[in-house]
């Protein structure tokens, strides 16, 4: 019925302001059940005589291509008297029962932290010897990393020796090597150099003798005078720096005596102060001396 009632109305308009036709009520039992997933409002009953009530549909589009329909069956009503359940006599309970029932609560609360206390002793254990198996892990991880890490510096270690050897095996190698050619080298160089010197001083020999062949040529050339002349030149000559040379000779023995007597004139005067020191100290020890005579007669006579 109530089916029919929105098709009507559907059919009738589509607008906001007109109503669909007022139908008479029907009572609750004589109507059709519905689906259980749809709810109806209840309406509550004023009396047992049939009313009319008025029906609303509005219309509403919630989504693209979709339209949703709101059923107002009628107004609110005011002042509605609900009705009363009746009241259900209590069951009377007595002081034995509530001790057994309070008994029995405690029972259950104890029961109940004693499972909390087994779960959570339980659980700790669990906590314990995951612990100790992480700590066991880490034991044996750490023992594992740490022979390894031995192994492997071992290992570097032979490595690095053997490297070292061997680099230093090269290195003696390659030191003979250069030895070897320095000794080849110097030995060809020596020989090379002698050979150049002597080719060297053969020449200088032959040019010293070309030279002397021409000096002597052209001093044959030269006439007495000329010859008398350059002897005259190199005897003055040789006489003035003969004389330069006593000169300096002289000059320098004379400042050579100066010092010789400043130095002994310094040496003197220091003998001079030292047996001034020396006098001074003999005096000072007469005084002591004579001073500890008189002390010891003074003290002889005392006693």
């Amino acid at each position: 019925m109530l089916i029919g009632l929105v098709r009507d109305s559907v059919m009738q308009c589509f607008c906001h302001t007109c109503r669909a036709p007022i139908l008479p009520a029907v009572n609750r039992r004589s109507a059709p059940t519905k689906k259980p997933t749809k709810t109806r409002t209840k309406q509550p009953k004023a009396s047992k005589k049939v009313k009319f009530i008025t029906t609303e549909i509005r219309c509403q589009e919630k989504s693209k291509g979709g339209l949703c329909y709101e059923v107002i069956l009628a107004e609110p009503a005011v002042n509605v008297t609900l009705p009363k359940l009746p009241v259900t006599p209590g069951k009377a309970v007595s002081a034995e029962e509530i001790e057994e029932k309070l008994k029995a609560a405690e029972e259950r609360r104890l029961s109940l932290e004693a499972k909390k206390m087994a779960d959570w002793s339980a659980k700790m254990a669990k906590i314990e010897e995951a612990s100790r198996k992480k700590d066991e892990m880490d034991q044996l991880f750490k023992t594992h990393a740490k022979e390894l890490l031995d192994t492997k510096m071992e290992q570097y270690e032979e490595k690095r020796e053997q490297q070292i050897t061997e680099i230093k095996e090269k290195l003696k190698m390659h030191a003979a090597e250069i030895e070897k050619t320095r000794h080849s080298l110097e030995h060809t160089k020596s020989e090379e150099l002698k050979t150049q010197l002597e080719d060297k001083l053969r020449i200088a020999a032959t040019l010293r003798d070309d030279k002397i062949k021409k000096i002597l040529d052209r001093l044959k050339e030269h006439n007495t005078d000329k010859l008398n002349e350059v002897r005259a030149t190199v005897d003055l000559l040789e006489s003035q720096k003969s004389e330069e040379k006593t000169r300096i000779i002289e000059n320098k023995l004379s400042t050579a005596e100066q010092n010789r007597e400043k130095e002994i004139q310094k040496k003197l005067d220091l003998i001079r102060k030292h047996e001034r020191r020396a006098e001074i100290v003999r005096q000072n020890k007469a005084a002591l001396a004579t001073q500890k005579n008189d002390d010891n007669s003074v003290t002889a006579s005392s006693g």
